[in-house]
């Protein structure tokens, strides 16, 4: 299975992010979407999965929309919360992917046997830190990540 994740996004979804997620069965959102319209965008490409970012917190278009997701990815149990910092008071022993977002620093981090994701952020450049996103091909017993660069 394929599935795009993206973060971050704040009211921008760039052509390129809609290219690199062509394809994919899943999208994960980690929060700071913006606006509505990225919702309804990545909707029409694949089943979604997102949560509310800070910066969703008062938009009242976002109050529907979880702070904490879990659901499973082809076989593996994995934890979505927008900020990395609220992981510990959620993780349990049965979740192998934790995605995160917030920090706008991508990251793809094996810590024992769980995997650490934040694809970065897709939206307006922040600071010098890259434009990215992160495909996984979840085949089972396997996951692999890269991170696709939005930018060059």
């Amino acid at each position: 299975m394929k599935v795009g994740v993206i973060s971050d996004t704040h009211g921008l979804l760039r052509p390129e992010a809609v290219a690199a997620l062509q394809g994919c069965e899943r999208i994960v959102h980690a929060g700071d979407i913006g606006k509505p319209q990225v919702i309804e965008q990545l909707s029409a490409i694949a089943p979604l999965f997102v949560v509310r970012g800070n910066n969703d917190q008062n938009l009242p278009w976002a109050g529907y929309l979880p702070d904490v997701l879990r659901l499973d990815l082809d076989g593996w149990p994995t934890l979505l919360v927008h900020d990395l910092a609220d992981v510990p008071a959620l993780l349990d022993e049965t979740i192998r992917v934790v995605i995160t977002g917030h920090s706008h620093k991508p990251l793809i981090e094996w810590r024992g046997e769980c995997l650490y994701l934040n694809p970065g952020s897709a939206g307006p450049r922040r600071f010098k830190l890259p434009v990215t996103l992160a495909l996984l091909d979840v085949q089972g017993v396997s996951i692999e990540s890269r991170l696709v660069s939005l930018l060059e």
